[in-house]
């Protein structure tokens, strides 16, 4: 079927509010119904929700580096990454609400541009302080261009549509994982780890020129929010007094937090523990890339069959099941590198299950404040990773702590998932009713 372009002018597909964990149903087609997106559209989209994932990945092979050059000990270079994550988190919070009341594309132009100065900032040279700092710009430039990406799709879409298409920007964003570390490991060998900051600069510079010049606004006038603070305050009243809203919120950020604990673990994990070479483990991170891709597409195509919901249901206790043989193995020390790797590669597999789907039904309950649930999305998903990943270099930077660290987050996930949503109620995959 012939898909029409996307147009600022095209209707939504929804109604301002959506059941809460509704079983699928059909795409509205005729007038007033918007097509599924078109590839060029979802591109798009992908790469400005992948501007934080390069951010982190092509700088995580510099870690040991940063460590050495700034005399920190492990722990301490890996909250470059949690500072990031704090700035995303907190960016997002204010840039949700702002872009419901000005559009989205204001605050993705205005974050990509403060995303490019803080990188190129890093240029100039800094003690830790400084650079923390620094991280944390980029995290705020990240979150505007982040949350606006996934504010646009619930503008948009809903339901399957809305799961779908978030699966597809895990496409994108999965290519990430391919390249990034390779090229920041290739480009700080040559130049330095600071140089890798400046091909981030070029990135954010792209997606700001692509959005202004290509990007539609999705929220018109008539449906934008009026006031200021007061307003942002009361639609984040409105969203904590919604628990249901915020177990799915939740989901993402516990799920996430797994994934985290293995990009900043991993570097002194395979490199320091298993020995890898910088090219072994840029390898490694970009099959599990490719893994984490390959799912994610099948989640797209599961979730016009299965409720999000039902998915989440079977995928969360399946990826639990496989972190403890990672762990088992850890602690037992048998296998070898490979016998480490292989339930390593297929954990983060399953990554790209839950978190689009808890997403999409925790946004469509709120689509008349779609950028503060969005934000508030967002800042849990950023938040709680940020948290958790310091914690492998606090408990030694091993295996072990690693695959501990990813348990005990997927394990609170799947607790947030059994008390408040209800996935493994009777009927409640089905129904999406309590």
């Amino acid at each position: 079927m012939t898909q029409a372009p996307l147009r600022p002018s095209d209707a939504l597909v929804t109604p301002d509010a959506a059941p809460a964990v509704a079983a699928p149903a059909p795409v509205r087609r005729g007038p007033g119904a918007a097509p599924r997106p078109r590839p060029a559209l979802v591109g798009l989209l992908g790469a400005m929700a992948a501007v934080f994932a390069i951010t982190v990945d092509m700088y995580l092979p510099s870690l040991p580096q940063v460590a050495d050059e700034m005399g920190v000990n492990a722990a301490t270079a890996q909250l470059t990454i949690s500072f990031m994550m704090v700035g995303a988190a907190f960016g997002q919070l204010v840039v949700g609400p702002w872009s419901d009341r000005v559009g989205r594309r204001l605050p993705v132009l205005v974050g990509a541009a403060i995303h490019v100065v803080a990188c190129l900032a890093v240029l100039l040279g800094s003690g830790i302080a400084v650079f923390l700092g620094l991280r944390l710009m980029q995290g705020v430039g990240a979150a505007a261009i982040g949350v606006c990406a996934h504010a646009f799709i619930r503008d948009r879409y809903n339901g399957p549509v809305a799961a779908a298409t978030l699966s597809r920007l895990m496409l994108v964003i999965g290519v990430a994982p391919l390249f990034a570390p390779t090229a920041g490991e290739f480009i700080a060998h040559l130049w330095g780890w600071r140089a890798v900051f400046a091909v981030l600069a070029v990135c954010g510079l792209g997606v700001m020129v692509a959005v202004w010049r290509y990007l539609p606004e999705s929220h018109p006038r008539e449906r934008r929010t009026t006031g200021g603070v007061a307003v942002a305050l009361r639609s984040y009243r409105v969203l904590a007094a919604d628990r249901r809203f915020l177990a799915f919120a939740v989901l993402p950020g516990l799920v996430t937090g797994a994934l985290i604990a293995y990009v900043s673990g991993s570097p002194f994990v395979l490199q320091g523990q298993f020995g890898l070479s910088g090219g072994q483990f840029s390898l490694f991170f970009a099959a599990a890339g490719v893994l984490m891709v390959g799912m994610a597409q099948i989640n797209a195509h599961l979730v016009h069959r299965y409720s999000p919901i039902r998915i989440i249901r079977v995928a969360l206790p399946v990826q639990i099941a496989v972190v403890v043989v990672m762990l088992a193995i850890a602690i037992a020390g048998v296998g070898g590198v490979a016998g480490f790797l292989i339930p390593l590669a297929v954990a983060v597999s399953f990554q790209n299950f839950v978190p689009p789907n808890a997403t999409a039904i925790a946004l469509g309950r709120h689509g008349e404040r779609a950028g503060a649930a969005a934000a508030v999305c967002g800042a849990l998903g950023a938040l709680l990773p940020a948290a958790i990943s310091p914690l492998v270099g606090v408990f030694g930077g091993t295996a072990v702590a690693m695959a501990a660290v990813m348990l005990a987050s997927l394990l609170a996930a799947l607790a947030v998932t059994a008390f408040g949503t209800p996935a493994f109620r009777r009927g409640g995959y089905e129904a999406g009713r309590d």
